[in-house]
């Protein structure tokens, strides 16, 4: 059925958001403390497990629906391409599975008010998860830490059979390093999009060579830039799989 499998993290990869920003909007004294969190998961400092344990203690509470949906009107919104991207890849038979750190219930949102075209699997955080509807992926894998991403990715292509030389990995940061060692280690291909210093660092040390780069490359300590951000087009990377997809 499916030729191909892209399976791409979202914050600040496919969209210029961070997988807390909800509690940000909602909790505006707690961002700093939230933004360290990040920081210290996506640079490998603490496991994902822990920083969601740390985000529990520092919130009265977790989300309700309208919350999400109040933060979604104020705050949504993609790197050019991405819904296009997201329809090439279903007309062309390519599995698109957003894999990421990010909340199921904010994916549960965004499909349920039509802010994305449907994707068929989405593996993310259950920090906050609503109840099922209709809109949903018709997969949602639960993912906990960030090496689970890859263990993700390798048990849907097992399960529609896509050949690793079929697989392209999409991340940012050194979050994403798990899983671009499993792709490099598979014969994946891997593609970094508004690259971090901290992938970049990961692969660097441990070997990887990522075979392509979309949008901005971040250098030490440089801040992330929505100017920046806002250049990125994500069909570069229709544009860099359709060759592959071909042969």
């Amino acid at each position: 059925m499916y030729k191909a499998l892209l399976s791409s993290d979202w914050n600040q990869c496919l969209a210029p958001c961070g997988p807390f920003d909800a509690f940000r909007h909602h909790y505006p004294d707690r961002a700093e403390d939230l933004d360290t969190v990040f920081r210290l998961y996506t640079g490998n400092a603490i496991s994902l497990g822990e920083a969601a344990g740390r985000i529990r203690d520092l919130l009265p509470q977790g989300l309700t629906l309208q919350q999400m949906d109040d933060y979604l009107d104020q705050a949504f919104g993609t790197y050019p391409g991405v819904a296009e991207l997201i329809t090439w890849c279903r007309e062309n038979n390519v599995l698109f599975m957003v894999n990421t750190t990010g909340l199921i219930g904010y994916f549960q949102r965004v499909l349920a008010r039509g802010l994305l075209p449907k994707i068929p699997v989405l593996a993310a955080h259950p920090l906050i998860r609503f109840e099922p509807l209709a809109s949903d992926p018709a997969q949602i894998l639960v993912l906990e830490e960030t090496a689970d991403k890859a263990v993700h990715t390798a048990a849907i292509a097992a399960r529609y059979g896509i050949a690793p030389r079929r697989i392209f990995i999409m991340g940012d940061s050194g979050g994403d390093g798990p899983h671009f060692e499993w792709g490099a280690r598979a014969g994946a291909h891997l593609i970094g999009s508004m690259t971090k210093p901290s992938l970049r660092t990961y692969c660097t040390e441990k070997g990887i060579a990522i075979g392509q780069y979309i949008g901005h490359t971040y250098q030490q300590d440089e801040a992330v830039s929505p100017d920046k951000e806002m250049g990125h087009d994500l069909l570069g990377v229709r544009d860099f799989i359709e060759p592959f997809i071909k042969s």
